[in-house]
């Protein structure tokens, strides 16, 4: 019988080299280089190193005639304040969500117009329906939603 190289494993242990050899021969900096990035992937930190805990306590006001206002003129826009997304939806009403995803506490979470408007975390892909509820199945956690109020051109967002 004739024995296939790549099954006989005699062959493997004599003409394939171990993934710790690989790694002595590359020495540190490559191997780290190399490393790095696949593990950091699925880090629960961001990009700065720390996690972040979801906003409480949020009460604050935006003016939509002001300079930070204006990026929430037309459906589907949506601007970062204080670690939370807020949103005038493809509605025309206003929604703000947590900007900190309750997967893993990443600060990721962006507006989206796809499926009528979704909040998505670019980090692991959850994605959260306008009431905080998951859409897929990373998580089960759904993601905090605040109170609006919109008094004239005052745009109140609240726990």
């Amino acid at each position: 019988m004739t024995e296939v190289p790549w099954i006989d494993i005699n062959y493997y242990k004599e003409n394939v080299m171990e993934r710790k050899e690989f790694l002595k021969s590359l020495g540190a900096g490559a191997a780290f280089a190399l490393t790095f990035p696949c593990l950091q992937g699925c880090s629960k930190d961001d990009e700065n190193g720390d996690s972040n805990p979801v906003p409480t306590g949020v009460d604050f006001t935006i003016d939509l005639t002001s300079e930070e206002g204006s990026g929430l003129q037309n459906n589907g826009d949506f601007i970062l304040k204080e670690f939370v997304v807020v949103v005038k939806n493809l509605e025309g009403n206003f929604i703000a969500a947590s900007q900190i995803c309750s997967h893993q506490q990443t600060d990721q979470v962006r507006f989206l117009e796809e499926q009528g408007g979704i909040f998505h975390c670019f980090t692991h892909g959850s994605e959260f329906d306008q009431n905080g509820m998951p859409l897929n199945s990373i998580t089960n956690n759904p993601l905090k939603i605040f109170n609006t109020e919109l008094n004239g051109n005052i745009l109140r967002v609240f726990e």
